[in-house]
């Protein structure tokens, strides 16, 4: 393994740091299901969509609030987000009773806004896509002196989501496969980090929308690509960019990504609701879309963990 992985003890230290701030989620086997999922596998869900704020963004928010010193956060807390990480931030700043402004593109969900003014964040639209909005918080941040949360480059954030991998190793440890969505990477780069560490013949696969294959073309091209343009409606999972860190890791530990389109994540989510009871988000439904749809086609006998990431409405409509 290279330097570019996040090292397992920061994942570690970042799992007890976020102790009592976040939520230890549970597991489930998908069973007695109507759906046909592939034969001669075993399928497990990590029901990360129970956690605190609705996704797995919890812990990359609180583990980077907790690595910074009062004066850092003092003046307040800044962010870009789809919606899942800006709602995290709003939390984080809420833990802190300090000020946190999110930055989103055009068309976030409307309840997703409403989480992040809940917390008492401020809320700015800042472009038509992610891109457009982090430049706009980036800007804040250097203009006011406030601390940034990137969503998925900061190694920080990316050891709070690799805690998800310490969680479903420890509760399953024969798990032969995680099926995780890809965004800007950050929640990858994290659980491949901690999971190679500690069972190093796991296979990660990565999850991304066919508008927004940001990881998939980077890994065929060899490097870190812009995408000339977004199509997903999933803003959750529209990252235009990868960091170069997330590329490094991806290169090194993810076997294979594989593409799926807006209404496949949009069945599986109903899927996820109808037979299993679970409100998935769109993002929270795109491993199991990777499934339903043989997109990733698991070998026999393989356990596969399908992480639902967030939670929402999506699949109850």
């Amino acid at each position: 393994m290279t330097d570019a992985l996040i090292p397992l003890a920061d994942i570690q230290a970042a799992q007890r740091r976020i102790q009592g701030r976040v939520r230890r989620t549970p597991m489930m086997a998908a069973t007695a299901l109507k759906a046909k999922l592939p034969v001669d596998c075993q399928v497990v869900l990590k029901l990360e969509s129970l956690q605190a704020t609705g996704s797995f963004k919890a812990r990359g928010a609180s583990n980077k609030l907790g690595t910074l010193s009062a004066d850092q956060i003092k003046k307040g807390i800044v962010t870009a987000s789809g919606g899942n990480h800006g709602i995290a931030v709003a939390y984080a700043g809420w833990m802190a009773k300090v000020p946190a402004t999110v930055f989103v593109p055009e068309g976030v969900s409307l309840l997703k806004a409403d989480k992040i003014k809940g917390y008492g964040a401020k809320l700015v639209v800042g472009g038509k896509h992610f891109g457009e909005a982090n430049t706009a918080a980036l800007e804040l941040a250097e203009r006011e002196g406030l601390a940034y949360f990137h969503p998925y480059e900061d190694p920080a954030v990316m050891a709070g989501q690799g805690t998800l991998a310490l969680e479903i190793l420890a509760d399953d440890p024969a798990i032969d496969t995680l099926l995780v969505a890809i965004g800007g990477g950050g929640l990858i780069s994290g659980m491949a980090s901690a999971a190679k560490a500690l069972k190093p013949s796991i296979r990660i696969v990565g999850v991304e929308p066919v508008g927004a294959a940001t990881i998939h073309d980077s890994l065929k091209a060899g490097q870190v690509v812009t995408l000339p343009g977004i199509t997903t409606k999933v803003l959750t999972l529209a990252a235009q960019r990868t960091g170069q860190r997330n590329f490094d890791i991806a290169r090194e530990t993810v076997e294979q990504v594989v593409l799926i389109t807006d209404d496949d994540m949009l069945d599986a989510a109903r899927m996820l609701w109808l037979d299993l009871g679970i409100a998935a988000d769109l993002s929270g439904a795109a491993s199991m879309a990777a499934l339903l749809t043989g997109k990733y086609r698991p070998r026999p006998g393989e356990r596969v963990c399908v992480l639902v990431c967030g939670a929402g409405p999506d699949g109850i409509a």
